[in-house]
Protein backbone atom coordinates (compact mmCIF):
# COMPACT_ATOMS: atom_id res chain seq x y z
CA UNK A 1 0.00 0.00 0.00
CA UNK A 2 2.85 2.38 0.84
CA UNK A 3 4.39 1.90 -2.61
CA UNK A 4 1.03 2.48 -4.28
CA UNK A 5 0.53 5.73 -2.36
CA UNK A 6 4.05 6.88 -3.22
CA UNK A 7 3.47 6.17 -6.91
CA UNK A 8 0.15 8.01 -6.80
CA UNK A 9 1.79 11.02 -5.13
CA UNK A 10 4.50 11.08 -7.78
CA UNK A 11 1.92 10.88 -10.56
CA UNK A 12 -0.13 13.74 -9.14
CA UNK A 13 2.88 15.93 -8.40
CA UNK A 14 4.28 15.36 -11.88
CA UNK A 15 1.01 16.22 -13.55
CA UNK A 16 0.74 19.59 -11.79
CA UNK A 17 4.41 20.46 -11.65
CA UNK A 18 5.02 23.05 -14.40
CA UNK A 19 7.25 25.92 -13.25
CA UNK A 20 9.93 28.27 -14.54
CA UNK A 21 13.17 28.91 -12.65
CA UNK A 22 16.19 31.13 -13.22
CA UNK A 23 19.59 29.47 -13.00
CA UNK A 24 22.98 30.92 -12.03
CA UNK A 25 23.58 32.18 -15.57
CA UNK A 26 20.36 34.17 -15.48
CA UNK A 27 18.70 31.78 -17.91
CA UNK A 28 15.01 31.01 -17.48
CA UNK A 29 14.42 27.27 -17.55
CA UNK A 30 10.95 25.78 -17.98
CA UNK A 31 10.31 22.60 -16.02
CA UNK A 32 7.15 21.03 -17.40
CA UNK A 33 7.18 18.01 -15.08
CA UNK A 34 9.27 16.61 -12.26
CA UNK A 35 12.43 15.19 -13.91
CA UNK A 36 12.73 11.41 -13.79
CA UNK A 37 16.13 10.95 -15.50
CA UNK A 38 18.73 13.33 -14.07
CA UNK A 39 22.41 13.70 -14.92
CA UNK A 40 24.58 15.70 -12.50
CA UNK A 41 27.96 17.10 -13.54
CA UNK A 42 29.13 18.45 -10.17
CA UNK A 43 29.61 16.48 -6.93
CA UNK A 44 27.79 19.05 -4.80
CA UNK A 45 24.81 18.99 -7.18
CA UNK A 46 24.77 15.20 -6.98
CA UNK A 47 24.70 15.43 -3.19
CA UNK A 48 21.94 18.06 -3.28
CA UNK A 49 19.84 15.81 -5.51
CA UNK A 50 20.24 12.92 -3.09
CA UNK A 51 19.67 14.83 0.14
CA UNK A 52 16.46 16.18 -1.40
CA UNK A 53 15.25 12.62 -1.95
CA UNK A 54 15.74 12.24 -5.70
CA UNK A 55 18.84 10.03 -5.72
CA UNK A 56 16.93 7.21 -7.39
CA UNK A 57 16.26 9.47 -10.37
CA UNK A 58 19.94 10.01 -11.14
CA UNK A 59 21.00 8.12 -14.28
CA UNK A 60 24.54 9.51 -14.59
CA UNK A 61 27.08 11.63 -12.72
CA UNK A 62 30.47 13.30 -13.23
CA UNK A 63 33.69 11.39 -12.58
CA UNK A 64 34.18 12.92 -9.12
CA UNK A 65 30.72 12.31 -7.64
CA UNK A 66 31.17 9.62 -4.98
CA UNK A 67 28.60 10.38 -2.29
CA UNK A 68 26.34 8.82 -1.28
CA UNK A 69 27.83 5.42 -2.05
CA UNK A 70 24.95 4.47 -4.35
CA UNK A 71 26.04 6.97 -7.03
CA UNK A 72 29.35 5.16 -7.51
CA UNK A 73 27.52 2.47 -9.47
CA UNK A 74 26.04 4.97 -11.93
CA UNK A 75 27.57 5.75 -15.34
CA UNK A 76 30.30 8.39 -14.95
CA UNK A 77 30.38 10.86 -17.82
CA UNK A 78 33.52 12.96 -17.38
CA UNK A 79 34.46 16.06 -15.45
CA UNK A 80 34.33 19.83 -15.59
CA UNK A 81 36.71 20.08 -18.54
CA UNK A 82 35.96 16.83 -20.35
CA UNK A 83 32.29 15.91 -19.97
CA UNK A 84 31.43 13.23 -22.53
CA UNK A 85 28.45 14.79 -24.27
CA UNK A 86 27.63 11.72 -26.36
CA UNK A 87 27.47 9.57 -23.23
CA UNK A 88 25.19 12.09 -21.55
CA UNK A 89 22.84 12.18 -24.54
CA UNK A 90 22.78 8.38 -24.55
CA UNK A 91 21.41 8.37 -21.00
CA UNK A 92 18.28 10.19 -22.25
CA UNK A 93 18.13 12.69 -19.37
CA UNK A 94 15.18 15.01 -18.95
CA UNK A 95 17.35 17.31 -16.80
CA UNK A 96 21.11 17.92 -16.71
CA UNK A 97 22.52 19.74 -13.68
CA UNK A 98 25.76 21.47 -14.66
CA UNK A 99 28.20 23.91 -13.07
CA UNK A 100 28.22 27.33 -14.69
CA UNK A 101 31.85 26.81 -15.69
CA UNK A 102 31.21 23.55 -17.58
CA UNK A 103 32.62 23.52 -21.12
CA UNK A 104 29.82 21.17 -22.16
CA UNK A 105 26.97 23.49 -21.23
CA UNK A 106 26.36 25.18 -24.58
CA UNK A 107 26.72 21.97 -26.54
CA UNK A 108 24.22 20.19 -24.30
CA UNK A 109 21.75 23.02 -24.82
CA UNK A 110 22.34 22.98 -28.58
CA UNK A 111 21.42 19.30 -28.61
CA UNK A 112 18.08 20.13 -27.05
CA UNK A 113 18.72 18.87 -23.52
CA UNK A 114 17.14 20.60 -20.55
CA UNK A 115 20.07 22.17 -18.70
CA UNK A 116 20.07 23.87 -15.31
CA UNK A 117 23.34 25.70 -14.51
CA UNK A 118 24.10 25.97 -10.79
CA UNK A 119 27.41 26.40 -8.98
CA UNK A 120 27.21 27.02 -5.23
CA UNK A 121 30.30 28.76 -3.84
CA UNK A 122 29.08 30.30 -0.56
CA UNK A 123 26.72 29.57 2.32
CA UNK A 124 24.14 31.84 0.70
CA UNK A 125 24.52 29.92 -2.57
CA UNK A 126 23.89 26.61 -0.82
CA UNK A 127 20.72 27.97 0.76
CA UNK A 128 19.55 29.35 -2.59
CA UNK A 129 20.30 26.18 -4.56
CA UNK A 130 18.44 24.04 -2.03
CA UNK A 131 15.44 26.36 -2.21
CA UNK A 132 15.47 26.18 -6.02
CA UNK A 133 16.05 22.44 -6.45
CA UNK A 134 13.35 21.34 -4.02
CA UNK A 135 10.49 22.51 -6.27
CA UNK A 136 12.33 21.59 -9.49
CA UNK A 137 12.69 17.99 -8.33
CA UNK A 138 9.26 17.95 -6.66
CA UNK A 139 11.09 16.48 -3.71
CA UNK A 140 11.97 17.37 -0.14
CA UNK A 141 11.68 20.95 1.15
CA UNK A 142 15.06 22.58 0.56
CA UNK A 143 14.46 25.12 3.33
CA UNK A 144 14.16 22.29 5.84
CA UNK A 145 17.44 20.77 4.66
CA UNK A 146 19.10 24.18 5.02
CA UNK A 147 17.83 24.53 8.60
CA UNK A 148 19.33 21.12 9.39
CA UNK A 149 22.68 22.22 7.95
CA UNK A 150 22.70 25.43 9.98
CA UNK A 151 21.71 23.56 13.13
CA UNK A 152 24.52 21.06 12.57
CA UNK A 153 27.11 23.82 12.04
CA UNK A 154 25.96 25.59 15.22
CA UNK A 155 26.18 22.35 17.20
CA UNK A 156 29.72 21.75 15.95
CA UNK A 157 30.73 25.32 16.86
CA UNK A 158 29.36 24.85 20.37
CA UNK A 159 31.80 21.96 20.89
CA UNK A 160 34.87 24.19 20.47
CA UNK A 161 36.10 25.29 23.92
CA UNK A 162 36.10 29.03 24.53
CA UNK A 163 39.87 28.96 25.10
CA UNK A 164 40.40 27.65 21.56
CA UNK A 165 38.19 30.19 19.82
CA UNK A 166 40.06 32.72 17.73
CA UNK A 167 42.73 30.21 16.70
CA UNK A 168 44.44 31.43 13.52
CA UNK A 169 44.09 28.83 10.76
CA UNK A 170 45.75 28.27 7.40
CA UNK A 171 43.60 25.98 5.23
CA UNK A 172 45.45 24.64 2.17
CA UNK A 173 43.36 23.13 -0.63
CA UNK A 174 46.23 22.38 -3.01
CA UNK A 175 50.00 22.22 -2.71
CA UNK A 176 50.75 25.02 -5.23
CA UNK A 177 49.94 26.37 -2.58
CA UNK A 178 46.31 27.38 -3.04
CA UNK A 179 44.47 28.36 0.11
CA UNK A 180 40.89 28.94 1.21
CA UNK A 181 40.44 32.59 2.15
CA UNK A 182 37.84 34.34 4.28
CA UNK A 183 35.80 34.85 1.08
CA UNK A 184 35.39 31.12 0.41
CA UNK A 185 32.69 28.90 1.89
CA UNK A 186 35.51 27.12 3.77
CA UNK A 187 36.46 30.49 5.22
CA UNK A 188 32.83 31.11 6.15
CA UNK A 189 32.77 27.75 7.90
CA UNK A 190 35.94 28.57 9.87
CA UNK A 191 34.38 31.85 10.97
CA UNK A 192 31.16 30.15 12.04
CA UNK A 193 32.95 27.68 14.29
CA UNK A 194 34.93 30.49 15.93
CA UNK A 195 38.31 30.26 14.17
CA UNK A 196 40.18 33.00 12.29
CA UNK A 197 41.44 32.61 8.74
CA UNK A 198 44.89 34.05 8.06
CA UNK A 199 44.09 34.57 4.35
CA UNK A 200 42.04 37.76 3.81
CA UNK A 201 38.97 37.93 1.58
CA UNK A 202 40.65 40.59 -0.56
CA UNK A 203 42.86 37.91 -2.15
CA UNK A 204 39.83 36.09 -3.60
CA UNK A 205 38.16 32.84 -2.49
CA UNK A 206 41.00 30.42 -3.34
CA UNK A 207 44.18 32.39 -4.03
CA UNK A 208 47.56 31.00 -4.99
CA UNK A 209 49.91 32.23 -2.30
CA UNK A 210 53.56 33.07 -2.08
CA UNK A 211 54.75 30.56 0.56
CA UNK A 212 56.44 33.47 2.35
CA UNK A 213 52.98 34.93 3.04
CA UNK A 214 52.14 31.94 5.23
CA UNK A 215 55.49 32.14 7.03
CA UNK A 216 54.86 35.79 7.91
CA UNK A 217 51.30 35.03 9.05
CA UNK A 218 52.59 32.19 11.28
CA UNK A 219 49.23 30.41 11.85
CA UNK A 220 48.35 28.52 15.02
CA UNK A 221 46.99 25.53 13.07
CA UNK A 222 47.47 24.22 9.52
CA UNK A 223 44.74 22.19 7.81
CA UNK A 224 45.55 20.15 4.69
CA UNK A 225 43.30 18.33 2.24
CA UNK A 226 46.09 16.78 0.15
CA UNK A 227 48.81 14.25 0.93
CA UNK A 228 51.32 16.93 1.82
CA UNK A 229 52.24 16.16 5.42
CA UNK A 230 54.31 18.16 7.90
CA UNK A 231 57.61 16.71 6.71
CA UNK A 232 57.04 17.98 3.18
CA UNK A 233 55.69 21.33 4.38
CA UNK A 234 58.88 21.81 6.39
CA UNK A 235 60.92 21.68 3.16
CA UNK A 236 59.28 24.89 1.93
CA UNK A 237 61.58 27.87 2.54
CA UNK A 238 61.11 29.20 6.05
CA UNK A 239 58.21 26.93 6.95
CA UNK A 240 60.23 24.85 9.39
CA UNK A 241 60.26 27.87 11.71
CA UNK A 242 56.48 28.24 11.90
CA UNK A 243 54.94 27.53 15.29
CA UNK A 244 52.29 25.18 13.88
CA UNK A 245 54.89 22.87 12.36
CA UNK A 246 57.26 23.01 15.32
CA UNK A 247 54.42 22.11 17.71
CA UNK A 248 52.83 19.51 15.42
CA UNK A 249 49.62 21.50 15.07
CA UNK A 250 48.66 20.22 11.62
CA UNK A 251 45.64 18.25 10.45
CA UNK A 252 45.93 16.03 7.39
CA UNK A 253 42.41 15.14 6.32
CA UNK A 254 41.78 11.90 4.46
CA UNK A 255 40.61 11.98 0.86
CA UNK A 256 37.02 11.27 1.95
CA UNK A 257 37.19 14.02 4.59
CA UNK A 258 38.68 16.38 2.03
CA UNK A 259 35.69 15.77 -0.24
CA UNK A 260 33.40 16.85 2.59
CA UNK A 261 35.42 19.98 3.30
CA UNK A 262 35.97 21.30 -0.22
CA UNK A 263 32.40 20.89 -1.52
CA UNK A 264 29.87 23.65 -0.97
CA UNK A 265 27.10 21.15 -0.44
CA UNK A 266 24.74 19.56 2.06
CA UNK A 267 27.54 18.06 4.20
CA UNK A 268 28.87 21.39 5.49
CA UNK A 269 27.83 20.53 9.05
CA UNK A 270 30.02 17.43 8.81
CA UNK A 271 32.81 19.69 7.55
CA UNK A 272 32.36 21.93 10.58
CA UNK A 273 32.66 18.90 12.88
CA UNK A 274 35.91 17.86 11.16
CA UNK A 275 37.34 21.35 11.66
CA UNK A 276 36.35 21.42 15.32
CA UNK A 277 37.83 17.96 15.84
CA UNK A 278 41.07 19.22 14.29
CA UNK A 279 41.23 22.32 16.49
CA UNK A 280 40.40 20.45 19.69
CA UNK A 281 43.01 17.83 18.92
CA UNK A 282 45.88 20.05 17.80
CA UNK A 283 45.45 22.78 20.38
CA UNK A 284 45.18 20.26 23.20
CA UNK A 285 47.77 17.65 22.24
CA UNK A 286 49.77 19.03 19.31
CA UNK A 287 48.33 16.28 17.12
CA UNK A 288 45.66 16.57 14.44
CA UNK A 289 43.82 13.52 15.76
CA UNK A 290 42.52 13.55 19.36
Amino acid sequence: MRKVLAALFLLLSTASHALTVTDDLGQRVDIARAPQRIVSLLPSLTEFTCVLGACDRLVGVDDFSNHPASVRALPHVGGLEDARVESIVGLRPDLVLVPTSSRALERLQALGLKVLALEPRTFADVQRVLALLGPVLAARDGAQVWREIERGVAQAAAELPAAQRGARVYFEVSSAPYAASEASFIGELLTRIGARNIVPAALGPFPKLNPEFVVRADPDVIMLTEDDGPARLATRPGWQHMRALRAGRTCEFTRAEGDVLVRAGPRMAEGARLMVQCLRGTLRTGNGRP
